[in-house]
């Protein structure tokens, strides 16, 4: 479909959506006694299965869905036990034995054990699954071989359920952010009788995350899921701590158009908005500042390049491309938010590293590489296109960069926008010539940037693979001091910047609209808020 049909029809879907929910709205306000979060998503969900989802918008309902062995803190995110009372660290720091909560269950009523566990970290490590974030897991030990079908005896990975409360995870190495992973996604627990009942370990796509299907451990379960319209998680009160979860339900609006989200936050039809449209920035800050925020976020803004599509295959045309971006003029003129320029992959002081190696803004360098390359006035370069998913944001950045390098290089470039879960399949199926893509970090630590891109990694959609960088980050996991860890993550980041298989463009910051009744609701660099610590104080 061509981007402007596109657009339009995105527009369309959220002013209906708007409307129904204004219709709606002297009901809601009647049935909302304070405790109800009316949350705007962004974006229908590609899914809610913890093991297959890959997006920032399905986190946030799969977390108030499901709970891992560990929370985090809502203020500085360090571990709080979850599932797990209480854990025991080994003296080489290699073994972790976790204690199960007695009082853990599964909104079924079945008692969450161990073995559970057990057979959650074999459904997302199996190959078939073809989960993308199974790298997750590779820390523990053989969990990468058992991925990769190197190993098919699961009784080899370093995971056994000893009793029904005791879970053992051993890993290859010392892990420092370990704990910290275990807020993932991709660590939460499924229910085992639930998964099989529409099909085996490893099918995706069954039934079971259908509101009738759907069996958690957290604090709320799946009440209803109308698509492209609401999903509404509500308060279980079979969750071992129901009693200090304030909130009855969260209800998710999938609303694409940041104008439409923006009136619905304005008129009184949502509590929290996932973004702000860039033209009212300003308005905010001049005249309701306490509505607007603009918090830290550990993340990057970026491009992919498909490097094995030409013209892209050649480093120095997709240098001479990372080159002429004016990222100075893009947040400063564009974007309006605090964002600053992406000068390096891994946002600068994450966790104490910064990189040694930086891309600027050299348009000199730039003509002179297309140049090398053999390109210029009479032999340009091919038309490329530019695929993003639709929102308001993409859009901006897009048309900016497709005029800087018109401007500064003489290329032509054809913007593209899918919907979200075709823009996933394209991407992953490397179906694009240049692709927007987002990264925040899972973990405060430089390797939930860097080791994407290894070989055959699960995010690694540019189809580049270099063996000195795979070494590089296999170095950085066995590296026995941070010193040393982060010298080989240095080297790592330099060979990236070097071969330019991602285009930096800025790093995040967190915007929303936030009505000043959500409470429980605190800053943090990756934006994680757990539902179970918020409520809705009475106007």
């Amino acid at each position: 479909m061509a981007p402007m049909l596109k657009s339009t029809f995105a527009a369309m879907i959220g002013v209906a959506l708007a409307l129904a929910l204004s219709g709606c709205q002297q009901k809601k306000e009647a049935e909302n006694p304070g405790r109800i979060l009316r949350y705007g998503n962004q974006i229908e969900p590609q899914d809610l299965d913890p093991h297959i989802i890959t997006g920032i918008p399905e986190y946030h309902i799969v977390s108030g869905l499901l709970e891992g062995l560990v929370n985090p803190d809502p203020v500085d995110l360090h571990p709080l036990p979850g599932m797990a009372e209480a854990w025991d660290i080994s003296a080489d720091r290699c073994t972790y034995t976790f204690h199960l909560r007695p009082a853990a269950l599964w909104s079924s009523g079945d008692t969450v054990t161990a073995a559970d566990f057990v057979f959650s970290i074999r459904r997302i490590l199996s190959p078939r699954l073809g989960a993308e974030y199974a790298y997750m897991l590779y820390c523990v030990k053989n969990g990468r071989r058992f991925n990769k079908g190197e190993l098919t005896d699961f009784s080899q990975v370093g995971v056994r359920a000893p009793d029904a409360r005791t879970l053992v995870i051993t890993l290859t190495q010392p892990t420092p952010y370990f704990l910290a992973l275990l807020s993932h996604h991709s660590w939460f627990p499924v229910h085992p009788k639930t998964i099989l009942k529409f099909g085996p370990l490893d099918a995706r796509g069954t039934a079971w995350t259908r509101p009738e299907n759907f069996v958690g451990n957290g604090p709320f379960t799946l009440a209803k899921w109308e698509l492209n319209k609401i999903i509404e998680i509500r308060k279980n009160p079979r969750y071992w701590d129901a009693a200090a979860v304030r909130l009855q339900a969260v209800r998710f609006y999938p609303i694409e158009n940041m104008q439409t989200e923006e009136r619905a936050f304005r008129t009184g039809q949502l509590d929290l908005t996932t973004n702000v449209p860039l033209e009212k920035i300003d308005w905010y800050k001049q005249h309701d500042p306490q509505l607007l925020k603009i918090d830290p976020y550990l993340g990057t803004y970026y491009y992919l390049f498909n490097v094995n599509k030409p013209p892209l295959n050649d480093k120095r045309v997709r240098r001479a491309l990372a080159l002429a971006v004016d990222r100075e003029s893009l947040v400063k003129y564009v974007l309006k938010g605090g964002q600053a320029p992406a000068i390096c992959f891994t946002p600068p002081n994450t966790a104490g590293y910064t990189s040694a190696a930086t891309i600027g803004f050299d348009t000199l360098e730039a003509r002179r590489l297309l140049a090398e390359a053999g390109y210029n006035a009479q032999h340009p370069l091919p038309a490329i296109s530019l695929l993003y998913n639709t929102l308001q944001t993409h859009h901006e950045v897009a048309q900016a960069l497709q005029q800087m390098w018109r401007t500064y290089l003489g290329v032509s470039v054809t913007l593209v926008n899918q919907e979200w879960k075709v823009y996933l399949a394209s991407t992953q199926e490397r179906s694009y010539d240049i692709a927007r893509m987002g990264w925040i970090g899972d973990y405060n630590d430089p390797n939930t940037f860097l080791d994407m891109w290894i070989t055959g990694g699960g995010n690694n959609r540019t189809g580049w693979s270099n063996r000195a960088y795979d070494s590089l980050i296999a170095a950085a996991a066995a590296a026995s001091s941070q010193q040393e860890r982060y010298r080989c993550f240095s080297r790592a980041e330099t060979i990236l910047l070097d071969e330019m298989p991602v285009l930096p463009i800025y790093f995040y910051t967190n915007g929303y609209l936030m009505q000043p009744q959500v409470k429980g609701w605190y800053p943090n660099i990756l934006n994680l808020h757990p539902y179970k610590f918020m409520w809705i104080e009475k106007k």
